[in-house]
């Protein structure tokens, strides 16, 4: 008979992972995550304190998943690698985005994200202020353009026509979304997950204005 690989604190944060995945992060549990493994709960508490230590374990995990600043990255580069990394790890974990703003107790992967990310931007010639305002306005279009994409009553990555077709008989008393969707979505191949990366430079645009004002000597600031 082969013998089960020896329980670690890896292995237990694996299996939660998977057990959210299928339930979300309600059904992380000890007993859930130990049958998740084949082993009593009791098990895990040799390696994990408690179902509150295995939550904060399990968002500290979401943040080893996403693509860090490379120290010969551009600020811009670096920042759409991370945000383009981000929609996809949140995207695939949908649990992960409620979870990882409500814990209190962060992770070291969390910390060095969030020190990589700032630090980046600094070293970039972003002052303290901005580099704030920087991170603080992409994570919140990232983390609000994947719960809209996690929500939506059709697949992102799929075209829309479908479901304008099934809505169009209510469109008729509203001029201007007619407009929208005849010129930009019915018949185009649009796909609303390709208006991330507009919205995305939209947001770098203007911090690289931001940037450049600040670095001129001419503009009286």
């Amino acid at each position: 008979m082969s013998r089960r690989p020896a329980l670690n604190r890896d292995r237990i944060i694996e299996a939660a992972v998977r057990v959210a995945d299928r339930g979300g992060v309600t059904q992380v549990s000890m007993r859930n995550v130990g049958k998740e493994l084949g082993v009593e709960a009791m098990s895990l508490y040799h390696h994990i304190a408690d179902k509150d230590a295995l939550l904060d374990a399990l968002a500290n995990w979401v943040f080893t998943q996403i693509e860090l600043p490379e120290p010969e990255q551009s600020w811009r580069q670096a920042m759409v690698g991370r945000a383009v990394s981000a929609r996809r790890v949140l995207a695939r974990h949908p649990w992960a985005l409620g979870l990882i703003e409500s814990r209190r107790s962060p992770g070291s992967a969390l910390l060095r994200h969030h020190d990589a990310v700032l630090g980046c931007l600094r070293q970039n010639g972003f002052p303290i202020v901005l580099a704030t305002h920087a991170f603080s306005a992409i994570d919140a279009y990232v983390y609000g353009f994947v719960l809209t994409e996690l929500n939506l009553p059709f697949d992102a990555d799929e075209g829309v026509d479908g479901f304008v077709d099934q809505i169009r008989p209510q469109l008729d008393a509203y001029p201007h979304l007619v407009e929208m969707i005849t010129e930009q979505v019915h018949g185009q191949d649009y796909h609303y997950a390709d208006e991330f990366e507009f919205g995305l430079d939209l947001i770098l645009d203007s911090l690289e204005n931001r940037l450049a004002d600040r670095e001129d000597p001419t503009n009286g600031r």
